[in-house]
């Protein structure tokens, strides 16, 4: 997991996907100036393996709406590679090609977003335990806003502002990017948080990657 900077001040998580390319979310794209840093637990302190690494290039997916959450992926290259660290930085797993993720299936989400609805972000990062949420029942409750390219989960926690950006793991690998949930109600929102599913976007993510 990384921690997606401006101006030293971190906005969103993410992730290495390999050791030239971090995974986040296409909302997280603030502009000039980004930085990631890798190998980091707790965003004021610092040891061995934490680096700040500046971002080269962004790229948002084309297809990225921002008005209804559409294709909300992102890759972010990095100006040098990162020296992957056994046990410490390493790439998390994807899944394949269009692998779809089993209502009930139980995953983690972790970040360090605020840890309450107005309560303030931690700087040690945080994680929850989730359960995938069926589709189309997670569609009927937002409304229709939900694509097939989205994944839906639920719990007694889950994401919150700040977190936006950073995995869903399940089974050790990283099937979903954290997108959007209920405005204002991270605490026990009525609807499932909604994250982008990444095997719809593997295509794409090896065309630019590799």
């Amino acid at each position: 997991m990384v921690s997606v900077q401006l101006n030293n001040q971190h906005i969103c998580g993410g992730f290495l996907v390999s050791e030239s390319f971090v995974m986040t979310a296409a909302h997280c794209n603030n502009g000039p100036g980004m930085t990631v840093v890798v190998g980091v637990h707790d965003l004021f302190a610092t040891d061995q393996f934490t680096v700040r690494m500046r971002v080269r290039r962004r790229l948002p997916h084309p297809g990225y709406n921002n008005d209804a959450v559409k294709h909300d992926i992102m890759l972010l290259q990095l100006d040098q590679k990162v020296k992957l660290i056994p046990n410490a930085v390493q790439p998390i797993p994807l899944p394949r090609r269009n692998e779809d993720v089993a209502a009930g299936s139980r995953c983690t989400v972790a970040g360090w977003g605020r840890i309450s609805t107005n309560g303030p972000v931690s700087s040690r990062l945080m994680e929850a335990n989730v359960q995938i949420f069926d589709r189309e029942q997670c569609r009927q409750r937002w409304g229709g806003l939900i694509t097939d390219h989205m994944l839906c989960a639920s719990g007694g926690a889950g994401f919150c502002q700040g977190d936006s950006g950073g995995p869903l793991v399940c089974g050790e690998k990283a099937v979903g990017v954290v997108s959007f949930n209920q405005k204002g109600n991270c605490d026990k929102p009525i609807v499932p948080n909604v994250y982008t599913k990444i095997s719809s976007y593997l295509h794409w993510v090896k065309s630019i990657t590799g």
